[in-house]
């Protein structure tokens, strides 16, 4: 098994390196983010430690860089600082796993082990709906190269029935996918939700059409 070490503390990288020699894998090291790209597109790796903090080019923008080259790799973040929003940050970018320093090498052998039995998936990261873009990874929405503004929820929504296209949602999957379990799927929150996206993104001449289905949910038509 190959995989690249990114990390800018070069005893950690050194640290790293040779306990992961230790246990047969065969091991790469970069230490700026602008090398790491160039080092994962120029030869294949099983997967991917890296730091968040690095000179040159941070962590999660080499993330986001390789996944919407369509590199799935799987990847395992690495930080000092630890904190919830950067780490739903870096899995939403496209982070496998997350390893908040200092770490075990144990743990560190653990996590790694485990992102390597994983069924390697292809990573679904743009998809278009006549003129409209959505970028999976990044969250954005473009219609006619123009960025379009939705809420996290109104994006989230988006997101789900595009990925379902022509199927008939109903309430009780867009909560238990877009909102959660305490969520009250009888208000009208989903509707208002629908109604913006409606709002923002059917034009007259697009080609995505959002279909209430009375008494079960709504379908998008594409």
């Amino acid at each position: 098994m190959r995989v690249l070490v990114v990390e800018d503390e070069k005893k950690t990288a050194s640290f790293v390196r040779k306990a992961l020699e230790g246990e047969g894998f065969a091991v790469d090291v970069c230490h700026r983010g602008d090398e790491a790209l160039v080092a994962a597109g120029a030869a294949p790796f099983d997967g991917i430690v890296l730091d968040i903090m690095l000179p040159g080019r941070d962590g999660l923008s080499v993330l986001r860089q390789l996944r919407e080259r369509k590199n799935t790799t799987p990847v395992l973040l690495l930080s000092a600082r630890g904190e919830v929003n950067e780490r739903v940050e870096g899995l939403n970018a496209g982070a496998d796993d997350y390893l908040p320093k200092p770490f075990s090498v144990k743990e560190l052998f653990a996590r790694i082990r485990a992102l390597l039995r994983r069924p390697k998936q292809t990573i679904m990261n743009k998809v278009e709906v006549g003129d409209i873009v959505i970028w999976i990874q990044r969250r954005k929405v473009y219609q006619k190269d123009q960025e379009v503004k939705l809420t996290l929820k109104e994006y989230e929504l988006l997101e789900y029935l595009v990925l379902h296209p022509n199927e008939v949602i109903n309430r009780e999957a867009i909560v238990d996918k877009v909102w959660d379990m305490n969520f009250n799927s009888f208000s009208n929150v989903i509707d208002v939700h629908v109604a913006n996206v409606r709002k923002k993104l059917q034009t007259p001449d697009s080609k995505m059409r959002i279909e209430t289905v009375r008494g079960i949910g709504y379908r998008l038509h594409i």
